[in-house]
């Protein structure tokens, strides 16, 4: 790509109403940025879905100026970046719809034939919460996965900490340009990471630090992925933004439950109970249900409790799936004679007791 080329993709990205939904329509229906930018206003506002407040300002100096200032910056400091029409942009964040056009990276990142794995959860991590994250990145570093996290206090630290731990690639996906780090404690980690991984984030240098582009960072991170893990989530939480942004890509989205007491814990139970996140207590659940294989595939190693005892609509449900190998919820219901939503609640509680698992797609089988 050479330098016009870059300019005028950056210029588009500066357009404040322009996000990334548009400027890939933009770019897609005149065949480049640069095109973009000579093409006439009245045949741009021909595009379906663009209108005059969308490209309002798209032809001011300003845009291309500021362009100019950031292209000094990655030739100053030798910032490799992937543009969405590259190959070597990454595969998963190629079909997010508003995956960025340009995406800025530093160190040593390949994602090529990888398995990659978000983990994500609250700045407030509890003792309980960094265990369990430290053994999830450790008995799944057998499969070399690639760990994704935000770089943040708690939850993404001990994450990417631990994959360095077991030497995997790991990326911290910034709310940031990379012309600097937040929080300013996690710099000692910076050369490590950069050796063993990397950051990515579509900031430029120039946009000052606000809160919100925590909530812009995490479609990267949640695109980035096949599967987002949350360790633990309040009520309320960054971390469950990104569960409902993989959910919106159709990515596997596992959360840790905690007991109904432990603030930390809502989120991730309620990510569960209301079917958006695969009830995750064993780290092995997760290459199961990703059908990740080592020599052979692999399953999860659920110690079945002898005796459980089960009401008699559990039993329903027990025997109903003991003729299937596998059923969708809503065919256990009709076949069981009970509403849908009670079936949940009932196959959440015997998989607590560990009788059933559930697998991609609302399926469940008996263990």
């Amino acid at each position: 790509m050479n330098e016009d080329q870059l300019i005028s993709i950056l210029t588009l990205q500066h357009v404040p109403k322009i996000g990334s939904i548009t400027a890939k329509k933009l770019i897609v229906h005149c065949g480049s940025a640069e095109a973009v930018l000579k093409e006439k206003k009245t045949n741009l506002l021909k595009i379906d879905g663009v209108g005059t407040i969308t490209i309002e300002g798209l032809f001011d100096s300003i845009h291309k100026e500021e362009a100019e200032k950031e292209l000094r910056f990655i030739k100053d400091n030798d910032i490799d970046f992937s543009y969405f029409l590259d190959s070597d942009y990454p595969e998963k964040l190629k079909h997010c719809i508003d995956g960025p056009i340009l995406l800025f990276k530093s160190g040593n990142i390949n994602l090529e034939n990888k398995r990659i794995i978000s983990i994500v959860g609250t700045r407030k991590i509890t003792t309980s919460g960094i265990a369990f994250c430290e053994k999830l990145v450790e008995e799944l570093a057998p499969f070399n996965p690639v760990i994704v996290s935000g770089f943040a206090y708690g939850t993404d630290i001990t994450a990417q900490k631990a994959a360095l731990k077991h030497n995997l690639q790991t990326i911290g996906c910034l709310a940031h340009g990379l012309d600097q780090i937040y929080p300013k404690v996690h710099k000692k980690y910076v050369s490590d990471i950069e050796n063993h991984g990397g950051f990515m984030t579509d900031f430029w240098s120039s946009d000052t630090f606000d809160r919100n582009n925590f909530l812009k960072r995490n479609r990267i991170i949640a695109g980035l992925s096949e599967a987002t893990i949350v360790i633990e989530s309040a009520e309320k939480g960054g971390s469950l933004v990104t569960a409902d942004i993989a959910n919106s890509y159709d990515r596997e989205v596992f959360a840790v439950p905690g007991r109904t007491t432990d603030s930390q814990s809502v989120g991730c139970n309620n990510l569960i109970k209301f079917q958006k996140a695969h009830l995750l207590s064993n780290p092995m659940d997760v290459p199961y249900l990703l059908d990740w294989e080592l020599k052979e595939k692999t399953k999860p190693t659920v110690q079945k409790q002898l005796f459980v005892e089960l009401d008699d609509e559990e039993k329903a449900i027990y025997n109903f799936l003991k003729t299937k190998d596998k059923e969708q919820l809503d065919v256990i219901a009709l076949g069981c004679n009970l509403p849908s939503y009670k079936t949940a609640s009932i196959l959440l509680n015997m998989e607590l007791k560990g009788v059933v698992r559930p697998l991609p797609g609302k399926l469940f089988e008996v263990i």
